[in-house]
């Protein structure tokens, strides 16, 4: 028998403000309720914790949890609710002939990650809604009840919109007129660009290029995310990417986030200091690949994702394919609270998994 949801009541604090010592205590406490709910509910997970010998009273500090593998999400199908209580299923991006994780959400699960996003986006964008600029095409979104990843990016970002258009037409060409106009009509208006680094890159910057100078944005902001890779083999680095959008339209306020669909609503923004953040939903380790022991800080490792959102699929910790470096924590420059990290790529062998890589490949 499938319980009911634990209860989920979001304390009222700012998204960035607890140190590292009370942070551990309430997040640890929840992470160990997620545990033991996905143990009664999900079948998989709970053998999958007696074969690793879970205990949740034994264990006192995060560096303790296990971790799911990212790659069980594309080989089962991980539910802690009853199926008739799903009202989406995401996908994660995949080149052609790659699995595809799935990722069940329940109404209220759906609730927590629009909820959180939203505190963590208006933290850096502000708190009123802004004219969005989509820098993809339409059909992206056609399909409501089963999300690419790339779609429920452009779906959970919209809700920042007063009003919103896409930047390219269904064949990925640039609709020049319509951004003219909608820049025309918001210029003494802040401006959220948002789309994914490769395609963001590719169809909007490369096409600027052959406009320089016609588009003002210097009263815009660009958040994007969804993978490095191609732009890396192309030798655009972050900052590369900025120092180009400044030259070509006069934007200046960029920010990548990290985040995947497993986690979803659980994004890493990057600060003005260029690292990526935890919020006190969520949190990261670092692990050696030779025998997943915790990394120091500053030491490069595998990372392991933690976040209080997912109570519809056992998603709350797990283990990416990804490589990356946690700076400190509590002390970033930029004076939030939490641990600092960047990414460096993936693990050797990897299958490509963001957004943009994934829509590199395929075109």
């Amino acid at each position: 028998m499938i319980n009911s949801s634990i209860n989920f009541e979001l304390p009222e604090i700012s998204l960035y403000s607890l140190n590292k010592v009370s942070k551990r205590e309430f997040f640890l406490k929840r992470m160990i309720d997620l545990f033991n709910y996905h143990q009664k509910n999900c079948l998989e997970f709970k053998n999958m914790m007696y074969s690793v010998n879970f205990n949740g009273d034994q264990i006192s500090k995060i560096e303790d949890l296990p971790f799911l593998p990212v790659r069980l999400f594309k080989m089962y199908d991980l539910l802690s609710v009853p199926r008739h209580d799903v009202v989406k299923t995401m996908t994660s991006s995949g080149t052609s002939g790659q699995s595809v994780s799935k990722i069940f959400l329940d109404k209220n699960t759906a609730m927590y990650q629009t909820r959180i996003l939203s505190r963590i986006v208006s933290s850096f964008l502000g708190g009123s809604r802004v004219p969005m600029l989509i820098i993809d095409c339409e059909s992206t979104v056609k399909n409501r009840n089963q999300f690419s990843a790339r779609a429920a990016g452009i779906t959970g970002f919209s809700i920042f919109a007063s009003k919103r258009i896409f930047a390219l037409n269904d064949d990925m060409t640039l609709n020049l007129e319509g951004i003219k106009e909608f820049i025309e009509e918001n210029s003494k208006k802040t401006i959220m660009l948002f789309g994914f680094t490769f395609i963001v890159y590719q169809h909007f910057y490369q096409e600027l290029l052959k406009h320089k100078n016609e588009f003002d944005l210097s009263n815009a902001v660009l958040i994007h995310g969804g993978g490095w890779k191609k732009l890396i083999d192309q030798a655009v680095d972050t900052n590369t990417f900025k120092s180009q959008f400044k030259s070509v339209c006069g934007l200046n306020r960029i920010h990548d986030y990290y985040g995947m669909v497993e986690q979803t609503g659980t994004i890493h923004m990057e600060c003005e200091s260029g690292y990526l953040h935890t919020s006190e939903y969520s949190d990261i380790i670092t692990r050696r690949t030779n025998d997943f022991s915790v990394c120091e800080v500053g030491e490069q490792g595998i990372i392991q994702l933690l976040s209080l959102l997912p109570v519809s699929y056992p998603g709350h910790s797990i283990l990416t394919e990804d490589i990356g470096i946690i700076f400190g924590e509590d002390d970033c420059t930029c004076g939030r609270k939490g641990k600092y990290f960047k990414i460096y790529g993936r693990l050797k062998n990897a299958e490509l998994r963001g957004c943009s890589d994934t829509y590199a490949e395929k075109n």
